[in-house]
């Protein structure tokens, strides 16, 4: 069976699998992330490459960014700026002679949704990642959408109202992402942010601070609202929330209940969404990037 090098470029880690045909991870590890030009990132997956040249037919990447897929070219890198109008398929290859595809990362986490994860039995569905920002991907006819220009899915610049357009502090990734519900809950207990994570915000909710509670009824509400606004556009049978706090169970309930109380707003009609965790969580871009390699045909 064909082994594959798959590689999920993340802001601080790049992880890294040898991976067969059937998503199976033989081999795992991670490396960090150079910060500094694309010319170090190119060394860092040229020196993983080194490791599997002689195991591997080719490398599929999921990394951050608006990207276009076929040309292999970068638009934007996100968190990586440094990998703003790059042509990094091709820089990639003169160091690594073998196919190499490149996916965005949510879409990734989406497409392993829809392979082997909780969008398998769907159509019309939308992932939404709760990492640093807000990533995901959307889900028509079974085929990730793109869009015209491939930015549909960054749902970190969505806008929370019409106040000082320019500002970032006003769109979703900047106030919706894991990382600033740590904050939030980190400055009611008077905590520095550094100590306050998943684990803790989630152990002092299913305790029942009300503090904590109370800060997530409204994170929550916040990720319910634009639910019910990307219903009223693509209506999804079904809507996969990732990133590491989907396991806990605590997060879904507050979600759903927070739909639900949106969704009577509509009126006489409700349409319906089911609103479920991400099948996988830390590989969801690995599987992902494999899985469109599998089926990349250009």
């Amino acid at each position: 069976m064909k082994k594959y090098l798959v590689l999920d470029i993340g802001g601080s880690a790049i992880k890294y699998a040898k991976m067969d045909e059937e998503a199976t991870i033989l081999e795992k590890g991670s490396v960090k992330t150079p910060l500094d030009k694309v010319e170090s990132l190119i060394e860092v997956i040229g020196s993983l490459y080194d490791q599997y040249q002689d195991e591997v037919e080719g490398i599929a990447i999921s990394m951050p960014g608006v990207l276009d897929v076929e040309r292999g070219y970068a638009y934007s890198g996100g968190f990586l700026r440094y990998n703003t109008d790059v042509e990094i398929v091709k820089l990639i290859q003169e160091r690594c002679p073998v196919k190499v595809t490149i996916e965005n990362d949510g879409k990734c986490a989406a497409l392993a949704e829809v392979w082997r994860g909780s969008l398998q039995d769907v159509n019309d569905a939308i992932v939404i990642v709760l990492g640093t920002g807000i990533g995901g991907g959307v889900v028509i006819n079974r085929k990730v959408h793109k869009g015209s220009s491939s930015f549909a899915g960054e749902f970190s610049s969505m806008r929370l109202n019409n106040q000082k357009l320019d500002d970032g502090e006003y769109t979703w990734g900047f106030s919706g992402g894991a990382r600033q519900l740590s904050s939030k809950v980190a400055e009611v207990k008077q905590l520095n942010p550094d100590e306050v994570d998943g684990y803790f915000i989630f152990e002092k909710a299913n305790e029942g601070d009300e503090e904590v509670l109370a800060i997530l009824d409204e994170f929550t509400k916040q990720i319910a609202a634009q639910i019910v606004n990307l219903q009223c556009v693509i209506d999804p049978q079904r809507v996969a929330i990732g990133g590491g706090i989907s396991a806990q169970p605590l997060l879904l309930e507050y979600i759903r209940k927070n739909v639900d109380s949106f969704s009577d707003n509509f009126g006489n009609y409700k349409p319906g969404v089911q609103v479920v965790p991400c099948t996988f969580r830390n590989d969801s871009n690995l599987i992902g990037a494999l899985y469109h390699y599998l089926t990349y045909t250009a």
